[in-house]
């Protein structure tokens, strides 16, 4: 029985390969512009990190993590997220010491047990940036640019910024069990879910996606008139900060993101390209307390994660992920006559190589037509053919492919008539 690959994985194969890869490096232009320095956070952490951030009651929690006991018996989980690895490294390795505002940006694989769909997979990737430090609403309003800048960078132009505050430990248990009371008063209407996350969280059932559940939760309390006067404050200046930058943001005031640790900002950048569901590109809020909750310093934070897969439908303009599977194009392929000009093939590819050139050689040991067959397929610049009167007189005609023109060099020369035609 042939082996494929796990439901909910996939490989990115060259020809698709360069988009994810471009996508990074415009991140990482950005973020440098931003000042933010890279992180990498391991894959697998204690379940206790994700278990006590991102919220016991979460679907991430309780039915999407990949979990497993080492030989000890200890519990690790593959991680669903990457906030909370950045904090716990934030907290581990002193970095509140180092910075009073630590920016840090990350780019890996998450691990997520949902039902596989387009754009959505069990091993996805992620690009995240946490600004850890401040709490003030106008870095929010930066790191709102800075997605812009990149999406922008990226030539997406469809997209709109959705934004709400979810108040804070002062303010928000009183919205909540206004909330509850009123999920109880229409319990018969409820699906299972939302029926158990009236007793749990409350919150989380405006995040409900059932249809029959939409007539009451359009019904329901918002929690912008329950904020204190700081968390209205806070959300005041954050749209002020943002109209400053000529942002355009829609108040969504039924948008409350996934993970128990957002307090007041929360955010997405949805694409209008990308039909009415599983729109969002990026997400993420405020989640001032996290690192206390992890036993860290008192640390005020803020930050995102965009969603690369989703990107690469965007950019790619495909129905699914991929492209036609493409090897990169030589620019000279060196074709063979015999054995000993074989031999010597192998040594100047390499001599090339070192001189910044793409030299390719056939080892099928295919005849000189199949090898021009060949390099017409892989699309090479230039190619040269390498027989014994090239060997011995120790001249070299280097044909363009893409006309036909040919010229007569010596080896030393190659390298650098090569780098100027290219």
């Amino acid at each position: 029985m042939k082996v494929q690959s796990i439901r909910g994985t996939h490989d990115i194969l060259p020809g698709s390969v360069e988009l994810w890869q471009e996508i990074e490096q415009q991140a990482r232009e950005r973020f440098r512009l931003y000042g933010y320095a890279e992180i990498r956070t391991p894959v697998l952490e204690e379940t206790e990190l994700f278990a006590r951030s991102v919220g016991a009651d979460t679907d991430i929690v309780r039915k999407e993590m990949y979990t497993i006991e080492d030989s000890k018996g200890k519990s690790i989980t593959l991680r669903p997220e990457g906030t909370a690895p950045v904090v716990r490294s934030y907290i581990e390795n002193g970095l509140s010491n180092e910075v009073p505002v630590a920016k840090l940006y990350y780019i890996g694989p998450m691990f997520r047990h949902e039902r596989p769909q387009k754009g959505r997979y069990r091993q996805f990737h992620q690009i995240g940036a946490e600004v850890l430090g401040s709490d003030n609403p106008a870095i929010e309003a930066e790191v709102i640019e800075m997605l812009f800048d990149l999406l922008q960078a990226l030539g997406l132009q469809d997209f709109n910024l959705l934004i709400n505050s979810v108040g804070c430990p002062v303010c928000r248990p009183a919205y909540i069990n206004r909330l509850r009371e009123e999920l109880r008063l229409h319990a018969g209407e409820l699906c299972e879910e939302c029926l158990r996350r009236t007793e749990t969280n409350p919150l989380r059932v405006l995040d409900c996606k059932v249809p029959s559940c939409q007539p009451v939760i359009e019904r329901l309390p918002v929690i912008r008139d329950w904020l204190c006067e700081e968390c209205r404050e806070h959300f005041s200046l954050f749209q002020k900060y943002l109209a400053s930058r000529e942002i355009a943001a829609e108040v969504c005031p039924r948008l409350v993101r996934g993970l128990d640790y957002y307090v007041r900002t929360t955010f997405e950048i949805v694409s209008r390209s990308l039909g009415p569901t599983q729109n969002a590109l990026v997400g993420g809020g405020r989640y001032d307390g996290l690192s206390e909750l992890l036993g860290g310093p008192p640390a005020k934070g803020f930050g995102f994660a965009m969603g690369m897969e989703r990107l690469v439908l965007l950019l790619s303009g495909r129905s699914e992920l991929g492209a036609p599977f493409k090897v990169p194009a030589p620019e000279i392929f060196l074709v063979h006559l015999d054995q000993a000009a074989f031999e010597y093939a192998l040594g100047l590819a390499s001599r090339l190589r070192k001189e910044g050139v793409f030299a390719y050689v056939d080892f099928a040991g295919k005849s000189v037509k199949s090898q021009m067959r060949q390099a017409n397929r892989q699309n090479a610049k230039f190619t040269c053919v390498i027989g014994e009167s090239e060997l011995r007189s120790g001249s070299f005609t280097l044909k363009r492919m893409a006309d036909g023109v040919q010229t007569a060099v010596t080896e030393n020369q190659i390298a650098d008539y090569l780098r100027r035609e290219l």
